[in-house]
């Protein structure tokens, strides 16, 4: 029986990473931001993909996933960041998306690289799974 549990929740995760990163996404209060972004549609271009998504001033802003060394750039309108004020920079974020056939669970941490006028995703994963529109969701936990 619990063979048969194990295996369940690990069919519930697209590869042993994202288990792992799954248990490890903080609750609040470690939370400074998080933010979940419908994207309707993707753009695919020579190394990247792109969407629009709208922001919490309902503007459309762009989002840029491309492969590379694993990072973040946050777009300052989509994050209201907690405790601003605070000493401690960005350290990560963790990326979550259920993907549309499987229902499995993607999920990687990533560091914060900075702050851009769009948010731009650096990970080589999640820029395949867009090109094959296998989300339509990403929540993005910053802390």
């Amino acid at each position: 029986m619990y063979m048969q549990i194990y295996l369940l929740i690990w069919n519930l995760f697209f590869d042993g990473i994202s288990e792992a990163l799954f248990y490890e996404i903080p609750k609040s209060p470690m939370i400074r931001s998080q933010v979940l972004l419908y994207i309707e549609q993707f753009e695919i271009g020579q190394s990247y993909v792109t969407a629009k998504v709208q922001n919490r001033y309902a503007e459309n802003v762009t989002i840029n996933i491309q492969g590379g060394q694993p990072g973040i750039e946050l777009q300052d309108s989509l994050f209201k960041i907690k405790n601003p004020e605070k000493q401690d920079p960005l350290q990560h974020a963790y990326i979550s998306a259920k993907l549309i056939q499987t229902g499995k669970i993607f999920v990687r941490k990533l560091p914060v690289v900075g702050i851009r006028d769009w948010l731009l995703i650096y990970e080589d994963t999640l820029v395949e799974l867009s090109v094959k529109d296998a989300f339509d969701e990403l929540e993005i936990v910053v802390v």
